[in-house]
């Protein structure tokens, strides 16, 4: 990767995929600001470690709050509530900052002169297809999302077309498979499992664990983003797939062998989620024409997540 010297500006970069994104950015030499409301999801420790570095600034805010735009040569937003349960429970917060966050962003973007915008890129979802029994979904599938969650962010990937088709907003649309690596807020199912593993605890399955996901690694995330700044084509949509697909009882069953629990003590079934999505996964040869593909092997990094659990990341 040859990107140095930009400026970078990150919406929600403490959150999981966004302080892998900002130290990977910082690391090849570009200068970051980073917006982040800073909830419970936020990394503390992260957020200690970037404030050292010189080529850091950080602002405190919602982004639907966000009263002007710095000046940046790319904006990122992860920004986003993200868990399918809360959604379910009460999708207020997932409206405020999945939808009206997405539309103060560009509304900041389209009111800067032409020559001074930068390029927007939204990080989407895998969810915002629906789910597939067989096959892959291709970018120009039609959106089919399940939950509040996901149609908040289809709701947002719509925003972004329309105000480019409007405004003349330069965008990228980035939909990912599940992401996993170290030091993930321990809500989704790999953290929350080892944790409770760990702990002597079982594990929390829905249903009978058939549901299918692809596992992509944060790191290969982060390479995929920045790809598609540097030779991707503007106003596309590019998915991004990791090439691990495994159902969700086969994942709690790799934690098990690791953590050395008895397969009979490692989980239990819990009920269904209410519309949950049987099996996610995306066509993405667009990305891998570019010349990214995945590089992480799935169980050699799951056995680095046991092994540097850190409870002290999380308010």
């Amino acid at each position: 990767m040859t990107i140095s010297n930009r400026l970078f500006l990150v919406t929600g970069g403490l959150g999981f995929i966004g302080k892998h994104f900002v130290s990977r950015c910082l690391e090849l030499g570009n200068y970051v600001i980073n917006v982040d409301v800073c909830n419970n999801a936020a990394d503390i420790t992260a957020k200690k470690e970037f404030e050292g570095h010189q080529n850091y600034r950080f602002y405190k805010g919602d982004i639907a709050e966000l009263p002007s735009l710095m000046e940046c040569d790319l904006l990122v937003n992860f920004a986003a509530e993200s868990h399918v349960d809360e959604s379910i429970a009460d999708s207020y917060q997932f409206c405020h900052t999945n939808v009206l966050g997405v539309q103060r962003l560009l509304e900041l973007i389209r009111k800067k002169t032409p020559h001074d915008r930068p390029l927007y890129i939204q990080i989407s979802t895998d969810e915002v297809y629906g789910d597939i029994s067989n096959g892959k979904h291709k970018e120009t599938d039609p959106l089919k999302p399940s939950n509040p969650y996901s149609a908040t962010k289809a709701a947002a990937d719509m925003l972004v077309l329309g105000w480019s088709r409007t405004y003349g907003v330069e965008y990228n649309i980035i939909r990912m498979t599940n992401n996993y690596g170290l030091h993930q807020y321990p809500e989704k199912l790999i953290p929350k499992s080892c944790s409770r593993m760990i702990r002597g605890l079982p594990a929390l399955m829905h249903g009978d664990g058939s549901y299918m996901r692809s596992w992509l690694h944060v790191s290969d995330a982060v390479e995929a983003i920045l790809t598609v700044y540097e030779k991707g084509e503007r106003n596309q949509i590019y998915n991004v797939c990791g090439e691990t697909e495994l159902s969700n009882r086969e994942v709690l069953e790799k934690i098990a062998r690791l953590v050395d629990v008895p397969e009979g003590k490692a989980f239990v079934s819990a009920p269904n989620r209410v519309g949950q999505d049987c099996r996610y996964s995306l066509d993405d040869t667009k990305i891998r024409e570019l010349g990214w593909k995945p590089a992480r092997d799935f169980d050699i990094e799951l056995g680095k997540i046991i092994q540097h659990f850190d409870f002290r990341r999380f308010i």
